[in-house]
């Protein structure tokens, strides 16, 4: 399952929350710390792991 970043402006802590990507994609957020929906979306890093060399 993919884990999204967020950032809370209400406890300012910086949360990462494992969701589907259909719940991502609704929106229903939700900060784990206080409960807050309106999150700020944070770019986290992309590794690919792949069985061929560069």
């Amino acid at each position: 399952m993919p884990l999204y970043e967020y950032f809370c402006d209400k406890c300012q802590k910086e949360v990462t929350i494992p969701m589907t990507i259909s719940e991502h994609e609704k929106g229903n957020a939700a900060c784990p710390e206080c409960g807050n929906r309106t999150l700020k979306p944070l770019v986290g890093a992309f590794f690919p792991k792949t069985s061929r060399k560069s």
